[in-house]
């Protein structure tokens, strides 16, 4: 999961993003005890490096407990064992394994997954990706190169520090890299820069063929590479359903030679952080209903691929009335022309008309890496439980959906303060790129939403689920309880994964789980399954299905 949803939407500690990793590729050796690799750095000679043998964690292992679970302590799995590789032919061989003992197998990057799907009970095998995390230049590809084990902060460091480039991803610096991409992440400078399948050149894939034999292959997004549909189910059909990405190669369309700083956007210098908040004692109603209508009349109006406003991000996090105030907290790339009153006409924008003041607590520039590893306005403490479901908006929202939202966050029956309805700056450069030309088919909204609650005690999880199950409800009263697509709304987000968009008794609306999720693209993405992962090796409860 990303951005938002996992934290404690409130001033806290800030999370760090990790050890900058050591950039290197690999060409890995047969499968071992002590495998070696052949490291390129970027122009440097040619270096041996030893590539640790796998480590297989069973239930006897002291380390077993704290490796059967991701971040949201919610879903504790029993596997028989976790594998923890440091290679794709480690990946290979773990597969293989699985496979031939019919053992149902899961992998696990960052371990950010808002369901189950690494965790629930049918699970025997989790591959952990903890140990792949180099990020290099390659040349043969002439492209960058991020195993999926890197978690985004390291991302960010490494390819700021050495080349001084950005891959548009999202705001928690602990996600992995592996299903954000996939799933078609994105973050806050995704509104000028794309989402981070824009920027995707390739995939290296483990999967199972119809034989039953694991095998890597790299796929493109060449016109003339015959596996290029497997690149494009990796922009944005999420992880889980056609094999094990081991590598991603990442340049944008268009860039040309051999210059890594040349082959991706080029990150800002700075940008101008601003965080204001509203105290719900000077709330009612309207004014609460008209700040949330400004906020996505702005995006209506400053979305556009072109639009001056795609260089601002934001995130108003109406968190329940029991936390006492909620904020809104923003970024604007400094370098953007007038960019100080860009941010200050969206601030008067979101304001206007509602009769109350917000509070100012956050106004300066800093340097980029700072906001996107630093910054408490998007990088919070954790909360060990959650559960969360998600919107996209096309167009202003409905007053029968604002109400709802006002009276759900207002419920006095809830006690919980982190229970959160937010709303996410989408659009810009997003809207660029045809539906079809990437899985992610969302591709004309202008924000999204969050629903999530967020707790510690496992005593309190039902009421805290209910919240968000009722709030949702409530919201899409009148399109069968979820954001059918089309309208108002566009469908749901697969990196927000919600199992309850599969449940008929939750989703009233007679539009399947998968077209809220791929929309027109799930046919496409079926194909994919059906030609990589024939066996169905690689499933969850919102997994791609075989046709």
């Amino acid at each position: 999961m990303t951005d938002v949803s996992r934290r404690v939407l409130m001033k806290g500690a800030a999370l760090t993003g990790g050890a900058l990793a050591v950039p290197t590729i690999g060409v890995v050796a047969a499968a071992g005890a002590a495998e070696a690799a052949v490291v390129e750095g970027t122009g440097e000679a040619a270096a041996r490096a030893a590539v640790p043998a796998p480590i297989t964690v069973t239930r006897t292992d002291p380390r077993y407990r704290g490796l059967i679970s991701g971040s949201n302590q919610r879903w504790v799995g029993s596997p028989d064992y976790v594998r923890l590789v440091g290679s794709a032919d480690q990946v290979v061989s773990a597969v293989q394994e699985a496979v031939d003992k019919k053992l149902k197998v899961v992998v696990r990057s960052g371990g950010h997954c808002d369901e189950d799907f690494t965790a629930n009970p049918e699970v025997r095998v989790v591959i952990d990706m903890a140990g792949l995390g180099s990020i290099a230049y390659d040349p043969r590809m002439r492209a960058i190169a991020v195993e999926p084990g890197a978690l985004l902060g390291t991302v960010y460091r490494t390819l700021y520090k050495r080349w001084g480039v950005v891959l548009p991803g999202g705001t928690c610096p602990t996600v992995g890299a592996g299903g954000h991409i996939s799933g078609g992440g994105y973050g806050a400078l995704s509104r000028s820069r794309g989402l981070t399948v824009d920027h995707l050149y390739a995939v290296e894939v483990v999967h199972v063929d119809q034989g039953g034999r694991a095998r890597k292959v790299v796929a493109t997004r060449e016109a003339n590479d015959p596996n290029r549909e497997l690149w494009w189910a990796h922009t944005g059909g999420g992880g889980g359903n056609f094999g094990i990405v081991t590598k991603y190669w990442l340049r944008s369309p268009g860039a040309t030679g051999d210059d890594p700083t040349k082959l991706l956007p080029k990150a800002p210098s700075e940008v101008i952080l601003s965080d204001v908040s509203w105290s719900w004692d000077d709330l009612d109603e309207a004014s609460f209903t008209r700040l949330v209508h400004n906020f996505n009349v702005w995006h209506e109006n400053n979305s556009g691929p072109g639009a001056p406003g795609r260089f601002l991000y934001s995130q108003f996090k109406a968190m329940h009335k029991a936390a006492g105030y909620f904020r809104m907290s923003t970024q604007i790339d400094a370098a953007a022309p007038d960019a100080d009153q860009v941010l200050d006409g969206f601030l008067a924008a979101v304001s206007e008309g509602t009769g109350v003041r917000y509070t100012v607590g956050d106004r300066y520039r800093a340097p980029w890496l700072y906001a996107v590893t630093e910054w408490s306005g998007f990088v919070e403490a954790a909360v060990p439980r959650w559960k969360s479901k998600s919107a996209y908006i096309r167009k202003a929202m409905p007053q029968d959906q604002l109400k709802a939202m006002y009276r759900q966050l207002t419920r006095t029956d809830y006690p919980g303060p982190y229970g959160m309805i937010a709303l996410v700056s989408f659009g810009g450069r997003i809207n660029d790129t045809a539906s079809a030309d990437t899985a992610t088919a969302q591709r004309d909204s202008v924000a999204k939403m969050l629903y999530c609650s967020l707790w510690t005690n496992p005593a309190d999880d039902a009421v805290h689920q209910n919240w968000v199950r009722e709030a949702y409800a409530d919201v899409y009263a009148s399109t069968g309880g979820v954001p059918r697509p089309g309208g108002v709304n566009d469908g749901c987000y697969i990196n927000y994964a919600d199992a309850d968009i599969a449940d008929p008794t939750l989703n009233t609306s007679g539009v399947p789980w998968h077209r809220l999720y791929f929309k027109d693209n799930y046919p496409r993405l079926q194909r994919a399954k059906a030609k990589w992962d024939p066996r169905d090796v690689f499933s969850h409860r919102l997994g791609i299905r075989l046709p």
